[in-house]
């Protein structure tokens, strides 16, 4: 389809335009017809579907008559053999119906290896499934532990080869110094198996703490619970408290983990905790508490005498006396002992000592002095 446009004499009086307004109009109509739809006798794209590939390349465009055959994609194959998979272009220029006429493939079988499982996540072993491997307690895993079933070549199978499941061993723990270790001996450890830490006797006048975990559990290959211990002396100081007394955990020296118990005498109230541990740094945690004196009315209720036994320990050699001791309790019981503090005749200080009640609820007598202070 053409349009020409005739050229037409100038007038003297006006200029003519390069193209007549006629000629602008057949310009238009054309395109506009160009514009239309052209009823064709063919069909339109080949249908497309998830399990099946067109075979071959396809034509520019299908006349009613003609046919078209599928084949499966990879990882798929016929779900009926051997009828071909085709669709007509039909009279009505429509493509026959067709469904997906193909299913997944299937990997070979996979069994549970020795001391361990296999878990398929989807319940099948078809193309695009995972299965996953975890072995037993006691064992590590050596492989890959997910596989997929995937293309290989012009069928399907494995991502990966089966993992196997070996059996957890530890190497012997570390040595520590001044310490051991139980079993010794074994150069290989089996999974659970537990060692036990101790310390040796120390040569000074100090013992050897254990600081740590004294147990060790062979958890995975090569790996224990915990790092080792240590054995060292941890030696906290007295831990003596103004106007109070330490009601739990008296002693001569103060190793790790030793506890002190406090209490403050009468008219005085603590400030901070009444219980501290040595820790392994050799520091008492929380610090030593105060005991700082209360600011309230005199008590009408008669004095009780209480003497402060958290007093540091003296040098001076010990020579107490029977008759200058006095309790700490203001009531004991027959045959009850208690931190008592005494005072020797020659005037040469205090002692902290032990009190035996013997002769009933108020006369104490002296059996064991334990320090001077």
């Amino acid at each position: 389809m053409t349009a020409s446009c005739s050229s037409r004499k100038a007038s003297p009086y006006r200029s003519e335009s390069p193209f007549s307004s006629r000629c602008f109009v057949g310009i238009l109509l054309v395109a506009l017809l160009l514009l239309l739809p052209i009823s064709s006798d063919a069909c339109g794209e080949p249908p497309k579907f998830e399990t099946m590939q067109l075979q071959g390349v396809p034509k520019p465009s299908y006349s009613p008559g003609d046919r078209i055959y599928y084949e499966c994609r990879p990882g798929y194959q016929p779900k009926r053999r051997p009828l071909p998979i085709s669709a007509l272009c039909q009279d009505d220029n429509m493509w026959s119906l067709l469904q997906e006429e193909c299913t997944r493939k299937q990997c070979p079988n996979l069994g549970d290896p020795t001391n361990g499982q296999v878990q398929y996540t989807n319940g099948s072993i078809l193309f695009g499934s995972q299965v996953h491997y975890v072995c037993n307690d006691g064992y590590f895993l050596i492989g890959t532990s997910i596989l997929y079933c995937d293309i290989s070549e012009s069928t399907v199978n494995w991502s990966d080869h089966p993992p196997i499941c070996e059996k957890i061993k530890c190497k012997p723990p570390e040595k520590i110094l001044n310490g051991k270790y139980t079993n010794s001996h074994k150069d290989i450890f089996e999974y659970g198996e537990v060692v036990t830490y101790s310390c040796d006797a120390s040569s000074g006048t100090d013992q050897y703490s254990l600081v740590g975990e004294s147990s060790l559990t062979c958890i995975e290959s090569d790996k224990w619970s915990s790092d080792p211990p240590q054995c060292k002396v941890v030696k906290c100081v007295y831990p003596y408290v103004e106007n109070g007394m330490i009601v739990s955990g008296l002693g001569q020296k103060f190793y790790y983990k030793a506890t002190i118990v406090y209490r403050c005498n009468e008219g005085f109230k603590l400030n901070g905790s009444n219980i501290i541990v040595c820790s392994a740094n050799s520091t008492w945690e929380p610090e030593i508490p105060t005991c700082i004196k209360e600011s309230t009315t005199p008590s009408t209720q008669p004095p009780i005498s209480s003497a402060s036994v958290s007093t540091p320990p003296s040098s001076q050699p010990p020579i107490p006396s029977v008759s200058d001791s006095k309790p700490t309790h203001p009531t004991m019981t027959l045959g009850s002992s208690h931190p008592a503090e005494a005072r020797d005749k020659r005037k040469r200080g205090r002692a902290l000592a032990w009190a035996d009640c013997t002769q009933g609820p108020s006369v104490a007598l002296l059996t064991k002095v334990t320090s001077y202070l």
